[in-house]
């Protein structure tokens, strides 16, 4: 297990919650853990409405949810009656998807366990007609991705992207640059939609909706995470004081990564506005697929 996939495991579990994305945050609901269930469910209640709108008229469409998590929403899809299959490299998360899955008696569903840019060339038959990358576009190597995407969608299929990318400010080395990994450049996205043959027909800014999460997940790293390492330390130290001082000083590398991302108060809303800009983004096809 990578790092990536467990801190996606470790969220789950830690958090009790079925989706591993911020959630969607309006003025009307107040900001609290009881909540983030309810943030999350409105988060894909927007995208279950966005894709009935996008294949509306296809019948029986066919949609790939990719980077699928705990199968959640998969699930939701396949409930509205969509024909949706699921790429996910997460050995632990598929246990999950799959015991999901198993549940509601879904044999129909196929779970491709790799790497969206690894998808066999057998399964690129452009047959879906709309891939969906929910927090899971940053995974994937830019070049390679969309050159998959063109071998997945049907002729008039289209792609919808809800992620975060960087902004210019990325890397000036203001307060708290680079304690938010993850995300393409967002300047360096744009360009390379066009020149892979795709064009944009819907590009709007979730930033302010979706930054309240950060706020939430913030405040429990003080509350809970800052203290309980604090703890950890202390208990080491006291039991095994060589032990630790030595795989700490080891470890120093990692360790000032991991203090700066997660204990310095430095994963704040406002840092994430400065830094990211999470987009809902619509992708069709500029050139028909040969």
């Amino acid at each position: 297990m990578n790092s990536r996939e467990l801190g996606l495991v470790l969220a789950q579990q830690l958090l009790d919650v079925d989706d591993l994305h911020y959630g969607l945050w309006d003025d009307d609901l107040p900001l609290s853990l009881s909540n983030l269930g309810i943030a999350q469910q409105r988060y894909s209640d927007m995208l279950l409405d966005l894709i009935s709108r996008q294949t509306a008229g296809i019948r029986d469409a066919r949609i790939l949810d990719v980077g699928c998590g705990t199968g959640h929403l998969l699930q939701q899809l396949r409930e509205r009656g969509y024909r949706a299959d699921a790429v996910n490299p997460s050995t632990a998360l598929n246990r999950l998807v799959r015991e999901r899955l198993g549940a509601h008696d879904d044999h129909d569903t196929l779970l491709l366990e790799t790497g969206f840019e690894s998808i066999p060339a057998a399964h690129r038959q452009n047959q879906y007609d709309l891939v969906l990358f929910s927090e899971s576009f940053q995974y994937i190597p830019m070049a390679a991705g969309f050159e998959v995407l063109a071998g997945l969608l049907a002729p008039a299929g289209q792609a919808v992207i809800c992620d975060f990318f960087k902004t210019a400010a990325h890397g000036q080395g203001g307060a708290g640059d680079r304690s938010f990994g993850g995300g393409h450049d967002l300047a360096e996205f744009y360009r390379r939609v066009g020149a892979s043959g795709f064009a944009i027909e819907l590009d709007e800014d979730l930033t302010r909706r979706v930054s309240p999460g950060i706020a939430l997940l913030d405040d429990w790293l003080d509350e809970r995470l800052v203290p309980a390492t604090a703890t950890l330390n202390r208990w080491l130290l006291d039991q095994h004081p060589l032990k630790t001082r030595v795989l700490k000083w080891l470890l120093r590398k990692q360790l000032a990564r991991f203090n700066y991302k997660y204990l310095s108060g430095n994963r704040s809303q406002a840092v994430f506005e400065r830094y990211k800009s999470y987009r809902l983004v619509v992708l069709s096809r500029s050139i028909p697929a040969e």
